[in-house]
């Protein structure tokens, strides 16, 4: 029996020891649902609180259930370690790890360089190395691949290696880990059949199997990127409408009633999260390989990063036809996560946004039921209560997140003046003077 059949065997008989490097947004609930999925599982992270806190059954990701993680911990089924020796004991590994963006908007792949050199440090025959950090095309065959290969194993035959890109939508109450379906590519056909195994013996939803890592790894940009692109298209028919006297949401809704040819995207103060903002640059950097400029990619990044400050703006001329000035002036933010219903404030445009109402002078105040802080300006800024009393002090309330549990019944009663970015007030009463993005 060769080490492909030897793995493949183990997936379905569920002895496989599996680890995760990275328990962070992905991390973490790939890492559960192995566990319940009978396998043993290691979760590797190099910040020592994580595995404090995973293996005392501390949830700390939304997307998890306290339950699930509690009851995995307590039967064994899952660890945490900050041990990268451990690698030695797995079966198999996938890399779930930041890729960040540097000061010059390139790619920063130094956290799956590092990855990839711990797992081929500790890296046996019959191991498979499965990369899911989000990353431009040629990362598993250009960083992975060959850290394996310096300590002489053969990929392909003695150790299998492939990319599976993570679709995680953090707060989606439909689609999670367990049943969004998973594309995975491998450097062989042999890698491919092994990882895919691997999935299915795990995940609930459709396994797609395509010809390469590339394939794999050009299809999750392309996924962000087509998101990237139609947002930045709803951002700017926002603001012509505007300037037309037309209400971009009213047109949106009429224009969902095609059955077909169309897909609404949204406007708002802009993009968020670990994905949209950042994965397009990860493309438009790798073209310049091959002499090629993504103009339509990084015009819609322009647009989308443009909101914040169009939206500040947008604010200062809603307070001078109230005959006040920004400086001065008291506003009430609502919503700091980047989306509805989650804690997560990576990338969110209202980091910069709240940077542009103090460097404007205004005096802000920020309300989010699921971020009790966050930094921004240099400093750690503490979220506050929603009251009437902070809604009648504000000279202008800012809707900047659609939270679902924010009383927009008890904005409208108190406020003076609300701008809403998110169309969050959509059929609710409204205060004497309200705008909409």
């Amino acid at each position: 029996m060769n080490y492909a059949e030897r793995l493949l065997q183990k997936f379905e008989k569920r002895d496989a020891v599996i680890g995760v490097v990275g328990l962070g947004y992905v991390g973490l609930p790939l890492a559960v649902e192995k566990a319940k999925a009978g396998f043993h599982v290691i979760g590797f992270d190099i910040q020592q609180s994580r595995v404090d806190q995973v293996n005392n059954g501390i949830n700390y990701i939304g997307d998890v259930v306290d339950e699930d993680l509690h009851e995995m911990v307590k039967q064994g089924r899952l660890m945490a370690t900050t041990d990268y020796a451990r690698i030695a004991e797995v079966d198999a590994v996938a890399i779930a790890v930041p890729t960040p963006l540097d000061e010059h908007h390139q790619p920063d792949t130094s956290y799956v360089e590092n990855s990839a050199n711990e797992v081929a440090k500790y890296a046996h025959e019959g191991m498979l190395v499965v990369l899911e950090s989000t990353t431009y095309p040629g990362t598993t065959e250009e960083i992975v691949k060959p850290a394996l290969e310096k300590k002489g194993l053969v990929v392909g035959e003695t150790v299998f290696v492939a990319y599976s890109p993570e679709r995680v939508d953090p707060g989606n109450k439909q689609f999670k880990t367990k049943n969004t379906p998973k594309v995975v590519g491998g450097v062989t056909k042999t890698c491919t059949k092994v990882a895919a195994a691997m999935y299915r013996a795990v995940l609930e939803g459709d396994v797609h199997e395509v010809s390469s890592p590339a394939v794999a790894e050009m299809e999750k940009i392309f996924e962000n990127t087509f998101r990237h692109i139609n947002i930045a298209l709803a951002n700017e028919m926002a603001i012509l409408c505007e300037r037309m006297g037309i209400d971009v949401w009213e047109v949106i809704e009429a224009a969902k009633t095609k059955p077909y040819g169309f897909m609404a995207f949204y406007p708002g103060p802009g993009l968020g999260g670990h994905c949209i903002p950042i994965d397009p640059f990860y493309l438009t950097w790798k073209a310049r390989e091959y002499n090629y400029h993504t103009r339509l990619i990084e015009l819609a990044g322009e647009i989308n990063n443009a909101m914040p400050e169009y939206v500040v703006n947008r604010a200062m001329l809603i307070l001078n036809e109230e005959g006040k000035a920004m400086r001065g002036s008291k506003v009430a933010v609502l919503g700091v996560a980047y989306k509805k219903d989650i804690d997560d404030v990576r990338e969110s445009p209202v980091l910069k946004i709240v940077e542009l109402l103090e460097q404007y002078g205004a005096e802000f105040s920020v309300v989010d039921p699921y971020v009790p802080s966050f930094r921004a300006c240099n400093r750690v800024i503490e979220t506050v209560e929603l009251t009437p009393e902070l809604l009648e002090q504000s000279d202008l309330v800012l809707i900047t997140t659609d939270h679902s549990n924010i009383d927009y019944e008890m904005v409208a009663r108190h406020s003076r003046v609300v701008f809403d970015t998110r169309n969050a007030m959509k059929g609710v009463s409204k205060p004497a003077k309200y705008v909409k993005l």
